[in-house]
């Protein structure tokens, strides 16, 4: 029997002994990145992150956002630790897309920062993210940087010979700062003609703790306490998925199922009981011969819905089902030249029903037609893409809400891209990406009339929005010689008219009183008049389009100080993103500060430890009448252990997270400005886990 090998899944300790090891970088092989790389380049032309593995493993916390926060040029929503969505130089929102397998994943994630994406760390084998410019392939929406969420739940390749096999890991978890416990496993079984996946997780977590005392009026808590009032969570998960190999490629299915209820943090009495289930096709056949090499298709169905309850009553509910298909087609080369084309068609059926349903019921379909070439040359190479969309959003109305009323806007976005990389000397590359893109607005932007209570704003959307157009340059420098590398790069981004949200300078209540610019009458007592004060004031925010200008700096180096069978390496990290309204000069909100970090790596057979420590400057530079965040440094550690017992591979590790259990705020949370003070930053945290894989 062939035993089952992790390298290939990228998921084993096996993968992250090679981690731990710290093994010279000239006799390890590279994982080569497939988000926006589909001719399988090694070298990527746009500047792009990857975690699997032990570095996965390491760094994985509960959301998706918090993991990758950190990276250069990538922070997080945070909404408490369980609703986080990443930010991409600056861009946060529906400019990111998320996907999963490169396929589009549908939730409600988008559309309020107190709601959770369907996804969780304990499941997934690989995170890549692409910035900029090179996300063209996915979108319009993609305008800020793509994040693909990677698992093996649909098997691409056997794992086994013909006499067949079974393999598989599982994960365990234990927390002080959140009293955390997870666990989480995954078998594989099949022979060279068959696959089966099977995985299941848990994670169970209580109010996060905090070098502040915090007020909470939940009902059995303490009235002061150094927790997060109302941060506790509960999800879990599971999917069974199988795949047919044949010669030249393989078919494959999953059904997975996802499910989460926690505390929205910015009020202590409400949570959200959420559950996804998505049913995934998917298949590639290679080796073809005329016009295509190759032929790959997705198809995904997804149904998603959330309930928002005020203790143990049901509020507002919110739908969103949707269908996504992707083919892409990986024509012969023709002389140095290669490439690929592909249509995408994505549908979705959005709802919201109760109070706090500030969108209306709306349907919106998005059809697509993409290529990407790549040419070869003696210096580098050279890319192109380009990208045309049919998207319809209509509203169609709420029978419960008589202000939203039935509407249709159409729109054909098109984008273009230019892509160059020149290996300038040994060890040194240049790569430079130019970008138009257009991006339809999104169903809330357009028809959006309601209360939001996560943004603390009442919401009005703008029908005669036209598309979101901007141009996006991107350049950087990338050296490396043995196990010392450095690259940098730069970015700037221009939209002609950014789709934000602006004040008007009324308020209206709860109950949608004081449109047309009417306002409202306060009865003295934050409630309005014409509710008889009965409904909460809220000040009016309008989706209006504004010329808007981002521009940033990314670096990162790894210097080898020490090397032989103990090794030392010293990782520095920063990044810095500047936002504001092109005309008036203001800057726009919650964008990152200037952050500087550096990690010392030790590595000693099977032992390794971290030494870390991440800055991020004060960020005053926030719009008027905004609060501004204090400069902070957060210190962390790691020490883990791995060990080999006949086919079992076992790996420990302990993790520190703020060591100094240092008070600070996030300068991209809304909750900094809507909730001051309520939902700081975690406070000192031990997490201890275990990875057992065979």
């Amino acid at each position: 029997m062939k035993k089952f090998s992790l390298a290939l899944m990228s998921m084993g300790s096996l993968s992250a002994a090679t981690v731990l090891a710290q093994s010279p970088p000239a006799a390890t092989l590279a994982p080569v990145t497939i988000t926006g790389n589909p001719l399988g380049a090694t070298d990527l032309i746009a500047p792009a992150s990857q975690y699997s593995g032990g570095e996965l493993l390491f760094r994985s916390k509960s959301t998706l956002g918090e993991t990758l926060d950190g990276t250069p040029g990538i922070s997080s929503t945070y909404f408490g630790p369980n609703a986080s969505r990443p930010v991409i130089r600056g861009l946060d929102g529906d400019r990111i897309r998320i996907l999963s397998n490169g396929g589009a994943m549908v939730d409600a994630s988008s559309l309020s920062y107190d709601h959770a994406g369907t996804t969780d760390p304990l499941s997934i084998e690989r995170i890549e993210v692409l910035r900029g410019p090179g996300a063209l392939q996915y979108g319009g929406s993609a305008v800020g940087g793509v994040v693909n969420v990677i698992d093996n739940r649909i098997p691409r390749e056997a794992l086994f010979d013909a006499q067949g096999g079974v393999g598989g890991k599982a994960d365990f978890g234990l927390a002080s700062g959140n009293a955390e416990k997870s666990a989480g496993f995954l078998l594989e079984a099949g022979t060279d003609r068959y696959a089966l996946h099977l995985d299941a997780f848990n994670r169970n977590t209580g109010d996060v703790s905090v070098p502040v005392s915090l007020a909470c009026t939940r009902s059995g808590a303490a009235a002061l306490g150094r927790k997060i009032c109302n941060s506790a969570s509960d999800t879990r998960g599971a999917a069974l998925g199988a795949s047919v190999f044949f010669a030249q490629g393989y078919l494959g299915a999953s059904l997975s199922g996802f499910r989460s209820d926690y505390g929205t943090v910015a009020e202590d009495a409400v949570t959200i009981g959420m559950q996804s289930d998505r049913l995934a096709l998917e298949g590639e056949v290679r080796g073809l011969s005329g016009p295509f090499q190759s032929v790959k298709g997705q198809l995904g169905r997804s149904v998603y819905q959330h309930t928002e309850f005020e203790g143990a009553t049901a509020g507002t509910l919110f739908r969103n089902s949707g269908n996504a298909l992707r083919l892409e087609a990986r024509h012969a080369r023709w002389g140095a030249l290669e490439g690929l084309m592909g249509l995408q068609a994505d549908s979705t059926r959005f709802s919201a029903d109760g109070d706090e349903a500030f969108a209306p019921y709306s349907q919106t379909r998005q059809t697509a037609l993409f290529i990407h070439e790549e040419l070869a040359t003696g210096w580098g190479r050279l890319s192109a893409g380009a990208r045309m969309e049919s998207v319809n959003v209509a509203s169609t109305g709420n029978p419960t809400v008589a202000r939203f009323t039935p509407a249709s806007r159409s729109f054909s976005p098109s984008s273009y891209a230019l892509g160059a990389l020149w290996n300038t000397a040994p060890g040194w590359q240049l790569t430079s990406n130019l970008a138009y893109t257009q991006r339809a607005p999104k169903d809330y932007e357009l028809f959006a009339d309601g209360p939001h209570l996560a943004t603390h704003a009442y919401e009005l959307g703008n029908a005669h929005l036209a598309p979101e157009q901007s141009t996006n340059l991107d350049v950087g420098v990338n050296w490396q010689r043995g196990a010392h590398r450095f690259a940098i790069g730069a970015f700037v981004n221009h939209f002609n008219n950014y789709i934000s949200q602006e004040a008007t300078g009324f308020q209206r209540d709860t109950q949608g009183n004081g449109a047309g610019g009417a306002g409202v009458t306060d009865c003295g007592d934050g409630t309005s008049v014409e509710s008889g004060c009965v409904a909460s004031l809220l000040p009016e925010y309008a989706y209006t389009a504004v010329q808007a200008r981002f521009s940033g700096l990314e670096a990162s180096a790894s210097v080898r100080l020490l090397d032989g069978a103990r090794t030392l390496d010293l990782e520095l990290r920063g990044d810095l993103v500047h936002a504001a309204n092109a005309r008036t000069g203001q800057p726009l909100p919650r964008i990152a500060p200037a952050r500087l970090g550096a990690t010392l790596l030790w590595a000693n057979g099977p032992w390794s430890a971290r030494l870390g420590a991440s800055h991020a400057a004060a960020q005053t530079d926030v719009p008027a009448g905004q609060l501004s965040t204090r400069a902070y440094t957060l210190w962390n550690a790691l020490v883990a252990y791995r060990v080999k017992e006949g086919a079992v591979n076992m790996l420990w590790f302990a993790r520190l997270d703020n060591l100094s259990d240092t008070l600070a705020y996030s300068a991209t949370s809304i909750l900094t400005q809507t909730a001051a003070g309520k939902a700081p930053l975690p406070g000192r945290s031990v997490k201890a886990g275990l990875q057992v894989s065979f």
